[in-house]
């Protein structure tokens, strides 16, 4: 017997070429959204038209539920568009996709973000790395502070890093209770809540659009329900979420992928048409461009095999997947395609005149997402050696 198909579900097919669409309109303005260091609202405009911003939100809320493979075909997409907009896209992708932290939301509140997302422009981020701590990813308590009040909490602190703060709807900030055993988690602070300031302090040499500035936080009232998923350290340490590590190193890897293919993309038109006139001949036909241009298909070849590899690994249900590793290696090669570029072309490559210096500018930021790579390397050599 034949099923029919849920003609709300989008095929991944579908959703992929949506993606492809957008992205191909996102890059006519990403030079000037660079340049200028804007924030592009209109490309989330068009990717909420696109029914593109709720990937991952439940069926039963009204997403589309997309495995972490469609999600990262659609990133790698968005990404060789626009990297500023496919950063803050896929904050808003892994936090919905993420069970865990859906059970650890009090009652109801998670159903209540998820259907004001999927009814307009409800996007969020996750708020974590602070002036004096830096990324909590390695180790420390952070100095942002939730106080008991009567009716709920009430929080300070100061959040930089907050990338995708000119739209966000929600931001999760990560705080500490000043209870007399602290405890820290994440808490559900809605952008136009009391108390809130952003300061404008991105200058960034990649990722010049992603608004990732600083949030002030200045005695900030919430609810007590907005506490999301409060543990003491120790608790922190025993339920670790191999999900939500798998997914973000897989889509930030996905991402600059798709920065290193459209610097082999506009490297192999402007091969095409350059025509040197004592070549007479297009720069593409020499051994050396035809050489160099394969060493970065070879790479950008690699990358899919671990990016999508891992990603249907991921779907299938599988653990143990190793993703701070393919994220180290597809940042790697990445990087390593757009230099071949720079190499081959010489001082057009520089010039802002073109895209590839801005791709290079956009791919080397791929080094500091978390997991950074001396950390992968780290416990990847103590794995191997056995020692702990």
């Amino acid at each position: 017997m034949t099923v029919a198909a849920d003609p709300g579900v989008r095929s991944a097919s579908d959703l992929i070429a949506a993606a492809r669409t957008l992205a191909a309109d996102f890059a006519t303005r990403a030079g000037d959204h660079d340049r200028d260091a804007t924030f592009p609202f209109e490309n989330f405009e068009a990717l909420r038209a696109a029914g593109l911003l709720n990937l991952t939100v439940p069926r039963e809320y009204g997403g589309e539920a997309a495995g972490l493979d469609t999600v990262a075909h659609v990133l790698g997409a968005i990404g060789a568009g626009d990297p500023s907009t496919a950063l803050v896209l896929s904050m808003q992708y892994v936090y919905h996709a993420m069970e865990a932290m859906r059970r650890a939301w009090p009652a109801g509140v998670y159903e209540r973000v998820a259907r004001e997302s999927v009814a307009g422009t409800a996007l969020m981020n996750a708020l974590r790395v602070e002036p004096e701590l830096g990324t909590p990813a390695r180790g420390g308590m952070p100095a942002t502070t939730a106080t008991r009040t009567a009716a709920g909490w009430r929080l300070t602190g100061h959040k930089v890093y907050a990338t995708g703060s000119p739209i966000l709807r929600y931001y999760l900030v990560f705080a500490r209770t000043d209870e007399e055993t602290p405890r820290t988690g994440h808490f559900l602070v809605p952008s136009d809540a009391a108390g809130l300031r952003l300061e404008k302090t991105w200058n960034h040499m990649g990722l010049r659009a992603s608004g990732s500035d600083d949030l002030i936080i200045e005695g900030t009232e919430l609810p007590a329900e907005h506490a999301l998923d409060l543990k003491t350290p120790q608790e922190w340490q025993q339920q670790q979420d191999p999900q939500s590590s798998t997914w973000n190193t897989v889509i930030i890897a996905a991402m600059y992928n798709g920065v290193a293919k459209a610097a082999r993309d506009w490297l192999t038109e402007y091969l095409h048409k350059r025509v040197p006139s004592n070549l007479g001949a297009s720069l593409a036909t020499l051994p050396r461009h035809q050489t160099v241009t394969g060493e970065m298909e070879v790479l950008l070849y690699t990358n899919g095999q671990l990016i999508h590899g891992l990603a249907q690994a991921a779907d299938a249900g599988g653990t143990n997947l190793q993703g701070g590793i393919v994220k180290h290696a597809v940042t790697q090669n990445a990087i390593r395609v757009v230099e071949l570029a720079l190499e081959l072309v010489g001082n057009p490559g520089l010039s802002r005149n073109n895209p590839l210096e801005r791709h290079y500018r956009d791919v080397l930021c791929g080094r500091i997402h978390t997991p950074q790579s001396d950390m992968v390397l780290l416990n990847a050599g103590k794995a191997a050696l056995g020692v702990k």
